[in-house]
């Protein structure tokens, strides 16, 4: 894995190199926590770096038979560190075993493959690096030349860190901007959505008793994001929804959510599609871009949701016949005016 790596033509490697080494990074979806970058966290450990909150190295470590002590549970951060370094050769093929080895040598000047063997090495030599203040949370995005990353935040959230980054932040810091990511206002089958609602109502001083109320309250959330630098939009949804409805129709379905009675799944279709469409012409009109994170069956596990909730490393690709809808959809965006 040397300075081409993956660039198999001379093309390829002068563009590479000539072209997009130097230039910035601009991260329009991330799974950065905004506290750590607010605070400039620093990682005593290479697992917590490394291991914290990545899923997908916590699937493989599942994958390979490793206990849940050792990936979310109570071991010790060498403990978990070791069982990563038994996994990580079983992952040759898969991503995760060129990130890693890429990581090793762009952060800490490590070009020594991860194993048993290495492992304890490693792992010192990592843990006495971040010990340095240019590896703090800011100082790793410099060294990747960061110039913004986009960060994934719900309607209710306070933006509290974005705003005190915005306030701190040298000049030669990343920018970090926050990204609207209203799924428990669209998911509206779920058990959660009415105490959700509430917790809306609140946050933006509105009265919610009917859907009008909550597009109300959304829209005032909206403001406030793009007051802190918002530009753009983040939708996690299984598929493209066109089922007609009327506006009568959604407030008739979204009372008897409130009111916890089973919606069919008809009105929840009927639901997620007026729904992304009045977030879709709300971001047109604030000029705002949308990305759409489709096809994915999320947590699977009800046993380990309830254990670590969601985000922990249990969805799966879905098989969704979503191209018709979605050309409905984006088609009927267009013929408004509305399409971002």
């Amino acid at each position: 894995m040397d300075k081409d790596f993956l660039l198999q033509t001379e093309t390829a490697q002068k563009l590479y190199h000539e072209e997009a080494a130097g230039l910035p990074i601009i991260d329009y979806h991330c799974h950065l926590n905004p506290q750590e970058v607010a605070e400039d966290h620093k990682f005593q450990t290479i697992t917590e770096l490394w291991l914290g909150g990545d899923h997908y190295k916590w699937r493989a470590l599942r994958s390979n038979g490793v206990e849940e002590r050792f990936i979310t549970g109570d071991a010790s951060d060498w403990e978990k560190f070791e069982k990563w370094a038994e996994t990580v050769p079983y992952t040759f093929r898969n991503p995760l075993y060129h990130w890693t080895h890429l990581e090793l040598k762009t952060a800490f000047g490590i070009t020594k493959q991860l194993s048993p063997k290495t492992a304890r090495e490693i792992f010192d030599e990592c843990n006495e690096k971040l010990q340095q203040p240019e590896f703090s949370a800011r100082g790793l995005m410099k060294h990747y030349n960061v110039e913004c990353v986009c960060t994934t935040d719900d309607p209710i959230d306070d933006l509290h860190n974005h705003i005190e980054y915005a306030k701190s932040k040298a000049n030669d810091d990343p920018i970090m901007i926050p990204a609207w990511r209203p799924d428990k206002a669209m998911n509206i089958e779920k058990p959660e959505f009415s105490k959700y609602v509430e917790q809306l109502g609140e946050v933006s001083g509105v009265t919610i008793s009917k859907f009008a109320d909550m597009v109300d309250a959304l829209q005032k959330r909206h403001d406030f994001f793009a007051e802190n630098g918002c530009k753009l939009s983040d939708h996690g949804i299984e598929e493209f929804y066109d089922e007609e409805y009327t506006d009568s129709e959604i407030e008739t379905i979204f009372e008897k959510a409130m009111r916890g009675q089973t919606l069919s799944k008809l009105e929840v279709r009927q639901f997620k599609n007026c729904f992304l469409s009045v977030m879709a012409e709300m971001d047109a009109d604030s000029d705002w871009t949308q990305q759409f994170h489709y096809g994915a069956i999320r947590d699977n596990n009800t046993k380990m949701f309830n254990q670590l909730g969601p985000d922990t490393g249990f969805d799966s690709i879905g098989e969704f016949n979503t191209a018709r809808a979605m050309s409905t959809f984006l088609n009927k965006l267009n013929m408004k005016d509305k399409l971002t």
